[in-house]
């Protein structure tokens, strides 16, 4: 299975874990894979593209091998508007995002603003998938002989950013857009910049010194990256 990431234009990060960086946003997508079941974090911006990644799962783990999980990381139609492509995962969020979600969370407007067809935003909300598990602090699931946990790290980039600590030599935490590489990290309207730093103190503390940090937005980074860009959000937003 391991050999197979890069030649599906996945990035294997340990063994049953990689990452695939969608074209147009540069976000991330991650897939964790254990015997029993198999976890996406994130979804990508539309739905064909959440059926693209369906079907690059597939050719990563085997046809008879599905998504059983899904982790959202935050609200941002990049990261949520492709989960309608797995009808029968159990869909995960920080606590409080169902019901922004419910809401619209202004995703047609966002998606069709940053370039998305009105056709193909109109269809993903119309279909939008709310999370039925909420998270509040952290939760551990079992995917088969492999354990991960989810954990409300924020609020910071938005008030429900989930990550996801994947236990490995040495451990993957995808951290979504808390940490961005490819770029200054973006703070919109519904940010909490003076909480972010210590959303991303929760990081830290959570993936450890020797982690890989996999942000929403850019190359794998490790922690002296994290550390220096909760500082420049310390300055940049004034708080300590």
């Amino acid at each position: 299975m391991d050999v197979r990431w890069e030649e599906c234009g996945w990035e294997r990060l340990a063994p049953g874990v990689g990452r695939r960086r969608l074209p147009g946003w540069d976000a991330t997508v991650g897939l964790v894979a254990g015997a029993a079941a198999a976890l996406l974090y994130d979804t990508g911006s539309t739905v064909r593209e959440g059926e693209a990644i369906r079907a690059q799962v597939a050719a990563l783990l085997g046809e008879d091998r599905r998504v059983t999980h899904i982790a959202l990381s935050h609200a941002h139609f990049d990261h949520v508007l492709g989960t309608a492509a797995f009808p029968e995962a159990q869909v995960y969020g920080a606590v409080g995002l169902a019901d922004l979600l419910a809401g619209g969370a202004g995703l047609y407007e966002s998606a069709v603003h940053h370039g998305v067809s009105e056709a193909e935003a109109t269809e993903a909300v119309d279909l939008l998938v709310r999370p039925g598990h909420a998270v509040s602090g952290s939760l551990t699931l079992d995917l088969g002989g492999r354990q991960v946990t989810l954990a409300n790290a924020g609020p910071g980039h938005s008030a429900h950013d989930l990550a996801l600590l994947v236990p490995a030599s040495p451990p993957v935490l995808f951290c979504g857009d808390l940490v961005e590489e490819s770029g200054e990290p973006q703070a919109g309207p519904d940010a909490i910049p003076a909480r972010w730093p210590a959303a991303l103190d929760r990081l830290l503390a959570l993936g450890g010194a020797n982690a890989v940090y996999v942000p929403g937005h850019g190359a794998v980074v490790d922690a002296a990256f994290v550390r220096a860009q909760r500082d420049a959000l310390a300055a940049r937003f004034g708080v300590s």
